[in-house]
Order: structure tokens, then C-alpha cells, then sequence
């Protein structure tokens, strides 16, 4: 197999400050397990600068958020809402309750049941996110959650959620939304508090703290997955247009330092126009200089003989995002097996899919798009069995449950079958 690094990632990872990270998480979280609001406020007042006296917004909150939006935010959002709540209505339809007799008196089937309560945190920083607002609360929505919970740092100008978040969750359909951020925040979803009721699913992207939060917490409650950096890889071939490419790499890139743009294909001379046009657009973008850093520390490019090893070495790095620039992907796609989600041709550019286009931008990262997909309306519906057994179907059953109960060393089991057989 012929793949030749072209360009190659210079991050490394620093495991010691990955236990540290560990280490003041947990402590982080046991605060608010023994002393709930206490401890929340706390670390609020610490690490978010909160200064309210609140952290549950009211509703009078959420309507000085839309006088503070242009209106013509306000209607990309809601459109950007329509659009995802109706793929989220599509993917629900296509879950249905089964039933069927194995055999005479033995029926056996599963029902789809909402999760009772979700919670969605959306992460805070340098700019507000929105759509990660309506990505993680509409498919909940749509599933039939009953309580949804969404909260998001403080935004440092306003003291409170930026008013674009605090619309989009609105927009949305959050019913409780609170103030806060952090691994203070997942561990307050995830035990709760005096002030904050615990929620059986936490949902949505986060920094390392939140993502660490979100590990130590799994099993107390659930989650989507742990997610790391932001990752697009783009395999394309000579019909390829090169300004598509570098601008989808500098979209992924420009995301935070450890953001990383791969790109796989069989030209050279493609890989060049690419470089000649990133290089331009950096020097036009308001954010080159965290586009430049995660490009130059974590951008990699690799030439390929043929798209068969492109589609081996995409299915060993399972990136969050994969872009086919292709005359012809219907070629490449059985081949495919390890991706968040797929974007086919040279128009399917990520940024509809962070957006518009309906499907979700909460996806795999870190590899674990090997054995998950994306957070969407499955996310929060469970699928649980049942079955309807009458005396005749019993007494097929109940030679073969003892055997195996006895084989075990569970005699109560055997007894119990043996009644009924």
C-alpha cells in the first residue's frame, strides 16, 4: 500500500496534564455531590465569573435576549431550527415499534419510549455557539422528552448567557435553562443540586473540563460520548475544486488550536493548488491566527495511489467529519465504514451540515466514530423489549430454560420453569 505523507501532524499529547486535568475534576465533582448549590455557586462565582444572584434564567431574561438580536438572527435560527427538527421528525418515523410470534404463544416485540429528562450544554468561550443550542435540544424535542434542561457558561461582557444561546435554546424548546458552565455544570446535571434536578442524559460539546466531567460521570448518568478537538479529513481527486478544499480545511481549523484538517488524495498537483490557496485565505481571515496554529500543528496531507487507500486510511482515523470531493464518490462510499457523518460532493461543504442542513454537528471525535455515530433523535429513545407468553408457549420453553438454569447452578430458575412447563 502506497501513502505518502505529504504533511504530518506536529501535535503530541501531554499525558501529565491530562491526569491533572483528572484529578481536579474529580474533586470538582465531589464538591457538588457533598454540598450541592453551596459548592455550585462556588465554582461559578470561581471559574465563570458569575455574579447574579440566579442561575436559573427567567423568562424575562430569554425576552431581553431577543431585543438584543438582530432580527435577522433571529430568523436564521429559527429557519436553521425548521430544517433540524425536520430530519429529527424523519430519523424518529423510521424508529417504529415491532411485534412478532417466534412460535405459537410466545410473542415477542420492543417499544419506543422517550428518556424521561436531558440536559444539553453548550459551551461558552470566544464567541457564542447557537446552533450547538438547537442541534442538541430539538432532536430531544422531536423524541418526546418531557423535561429538557440546557445551560452555558456566562458570556464575560453581559454576565449571563449570550443572548444568541439564550434565544437559540429558547427556539429550541428548553424548558429549565441555567447559568453555568464547566465540570461544575455536568456535575450538577448529573447529581444534582438543591436548586438544579438531575437529568438522565447530558448531551453536547465541551472543553477539556466538561469532557472529562462527562467521562467520570457516565453511569451515574448517561451521555452522548467524550469528544475531543474538532476533525474534518476531505479525500479528493483531480476534479476537485482547490479554493473548496482549503477554505473547508481552514473552516475545521479555525475552530481552536487542536482543531485538525486532513486531507487525502490521489493528485499532487490538487495538494499544491490547496496549499497555494490556504495560504491566501489566512492571510484574509479575522481568525488566521488560531486557523494557522491548528493547521500548522495538526493539518495533515497524504497522496494515495488510488481511492481504495484512501478509504483504508480514512476508516483508521473514523474522523468526525468526511468530505467527498470527487467526479464520482458513489465509487468510494461502500468502502467507507468509520465517520461522524458524510458529506458527498463538492457543494456538500461542513459548514451546512454545522448549521443548516438538518443533519447534527454533535459528532464522533477521537476516533469514536469506530463504534458510534452522532448525536440524533435515537439519542434519546430507548428501545425496550417485551414479550407475551401463554401456557402452550411456556411449556415449549420451559425444557430448555431448565436445562441451561440447571447447567448454571440456579435452581430457583430451574424450579421456575419447571412449574410452568
Amino acid at each position: 500500500m502506497s501513502i505518502k505523507p505529504i504533511k504530518q501532524s506536529n501535535s503530541q499529547t501531554d499525558f501529565e496534564d491530562n491526569l491533572q486535568v483528572r484529578e481536579k475534576v474529580s474533586n470538582i465533582l465531589s464538591e457538588i455531590r457533598k454540598k450541592g448549590d453551596i459548592a455550585l455557586f462556588n465554582f461559578c462565582q470561581k471559574f465563570d465569573g458569575f455574579e447574579g444572584g440566579n442561575l436559573k434564567i427567567s423568562s424575562e431574561q430569554i425576552q431581553s435576549a431577543y431585543k438584543n438580536l438582530d432580527s435577522e438572527d433571529i430568523q436564521a435560527m429559527k429557519k436553521a431550527a425548521e430544517r433540524i427538527e425536520q430530519f429529527a421528525q424523519f430519523q424518529k418515523e423510521s424508529i417504529l415499534p415491532r411485534e412478532v410470534e417466534l412460535s405459537p404463544g410466545v410473542t415477542l416485540g420492543h417499544h419506543i419510549l422517550p428518556i424521561s429528562s436531558s440536559a444539553s450544554y453548550v459551551p461558552g468561550g470566544r464567541y457564542p455557539l447557537p446552533s450547538s443550542a438547537l442541534m442538541s435540544i430539538i432532536p430531544a424535542r422531536v423524541a418526546g422528552v418531557k423535561r429538557i434542561v440546557a445551560c452555558s457558561p456566562p458570556d464575560r461582557s453581559s454576565g449571563t448567557i449570550h443572548p444568541a444561546t439564550l434565544v437559540a435554546m429558547d427556539i429550541a424548546g428548553a424548558c429549565e435553562i441555567y447559568c453555568m458552565g464547566g465540570a461544575h455544570a455536568i456535575g450538577a446535571l448529573a447529581f444534582g443540586t438543591e436548586s438544579v434536578a438531575p437529568a438522565d442524559i447530558i448531551v453536547g460539546p465541551g472543553n477539556q473540563w466538561v469532557t472529562e466531567a462527562k467521562r467520570q460521570v457516565s453511569g451515574n448518568v448517561g451521555i452522548d460520548f467524550i469528544a475531543g478537538p474538532s476533525e474534518v479529513l476531505i479525500i479528493a481527486d483531480d476534479a476537485a475544486n482547490p479554493e473548496f478544499i482549503a477554505t473547508d480545511l481552514l473552516a475545521q481549523s479555525e475552530h481552536d488550536p487542536q482543531a485538525r484538517g486532513i486531507l487525502v488524495s490521489t493528485d499532487e498537483k490538487l495538494i499544491q493548488s490547496v496549499l497555494k490557496y490556504l495560504e491566501g485565505f489566512l492571510g484574509q481571515l479575522p481568525t488566521a491566527s488560531v486557523a494557522r496554529k491548528a493547521w500548522e500543528d495538526n493539518g495533515e496531507i497524504f497522496l494515495v495511489d488510488c481511492f481504495e487507500e484512501a478509504a483504508h486510511l480514512s476508516n483508521k482515523i473514523a474522523p468526525e467529519h468526511l468530505e467527498l470531493h470527487m467526479s464520482n464518490p458513489d465509487t468510494i462510499i461502500p468502502q467507507l465504514s468509520n465517520y461522524g457523518s458524510l458529506f458527498i460532493g463538492n457543494w456538500a461543504a461542513e459548514v451546512f451540515g454545522d448549521y443548516v442542513s438538518g443533519t447534527n454537528h454533535i459528532l464522533p471525535t477521537m476516533r469514536a466514530a469506530r463504534y458510534t455515530g452522532g448525536v440524533w433523535v435515537g439519542t434519546f429513545l430507548k428501545v425496550v423489549s417485551y414479550q407475551k407468553i401463554t401456557k402452550e408457549g411456556a411449556q415449549e420453553l420451559a425444557p430448555v430454560a431448565l436445562k441451561l438454569a440447571e447447567l448454571e447452578g440456579l435452581y430457583a430458575h430451574k424450579l421456575a420453569a419447571d412449574l410452568r412447563g
